[in-house]
């Protein structure tokens, strides 16, 4: 199950990314999509970086009925990618997703061997999607 918080104008296909989160996990998570202010201050808090950043996972600890966790994706960096990189702000908001997920899955791209790039390279091809994040950067 797939929670949506929404606290932007930004409009898009929730049915395409409840089946990306039933596919990749039984658990429910939530998505709340923020503006640039609302993400930097999000980013400064838990990660020390202040700037806007696109995507931010929160997982949760296990526990039994618990939530995987919370994404938090800008709709407006998302909207500004989508642009810049040439796709609809729907396929960038998916890959968001996707990565995001991945991080609330357990994946790390900063210290895995590749283990995340390859997932999100075969979820890419799996839901026909242009190159995401990890492969895009590479």
């Amino acid at each position: 199950m797939l929670e949506i918080d929404n606290r932007t104008d930004f409009a898009f296909d929730v049915s395409f990314l409840e089946q990306i989160a039933q596919d990749l996990s039984p658990k429910a998570l939530e998505l709340i999509i923020v503006d640039d202010q609302e993400i930097a201050k999000l980013n400064k808090l838990h990660r020390g970086i202040d700037k806007p950043t696109d995507v931010l996972s929160f997982p949760l600890e296990p526990s039994p009925g618990a939530m995987l966790g919370s994404i938090v994706i800008s709709s407006q960096r998302a909207q500004q990618l989508a642009k810049e990189l040439g796709h609809s702000p729907q396929e960038e908001l998916a890959l968001l997703f996707i990565h995001g997920l991945l991080h609330l899955l357990g994946y790390d791209h900063e210290r895995d061997q590749g283990q995340m790039r390859q997932k999100e390279e075969e979820l890419i091809r799996r839901y026909n999607l242009p190159p995401s994040l990890i492969v895009r950067n590479e």
